[in-house]
């Protein structure tokens, strides 16, 4: 028994400080709407020392595939053209393979045949630390856009990944 003992501690002290830890770590949400102003559900970003890990959970959109991105301003008016283009803060061109992408280039996700998405992606592109180049704090915040098609991860700016069919501006927290 006095074998594992130390071993036990050793777990429990490793767990405490992860909790901490991750308690410690900046986070932010995006509340998503549709052009209608339905609400679609939530993604949120957590800050790690490698990146940041995304997590979506929506309902209400269209059975697919579906691009989504982060974008260079915080503004989800209808069309929501006022989000502006991709988040960019090293001047990349977009797409994910074998180059360093956009700031705002990020994994499609899939939607069930009732609507439903939940995902999980990271990317090390963008910071959620005030100050940071890549920070998607700055003075016009940021937002999520969702398409109506995929990313094809290569054809500059947009990934040829259609209409914009929902929003939401990223917020601390």
């Amino acid at each position: 028994m006095k074998l594992f003992a130390p071993a036990a501690v050793a777990v429990a002290l490793a767990l405490c400080a992860g909790g901490a830890f991750a308690q410690s770590m900046p986070g932010a949400s995006a509340a998503i709407k549709d052009a209608a102003g339905k609400d679609l559900g939530k993604i949120t970003l957590t800050q790690h020392p490698g990146g940041i890990v995304i997590r979506g959970e929506l309902e209400g959109l269209p059975p697919g595939w579906h691009a989504f991105h982060i974008h260079a301003a915080g503004k989800c008016e209808p069309d929501f053209a006022a989000a502006g283009g991709h988040f960019n803060p090293n001047n990349a061109k977009h797409g994910l393979a074998g180059k360093e992408p956009h700031g705002g280039d990020l994994p499609g996700f899939y939607v069930d045949e009732r609507g439903h998405a939940r995902f999980e992606a990271f990317t090390h592109g963008v910071s959620l630390n005030d100050g940071a180049a890549n920070s998607l704090f700055g003075a016009n915040g940021t937002a999520f856009v969702i398409h109506a098609k995929t990313d094809d991860y290569a054809t500059d700016p947009a990934g040829n990944s259609g209409d914009r069919i929902a929003c939401g501006v990223i917020k601390k927290g």
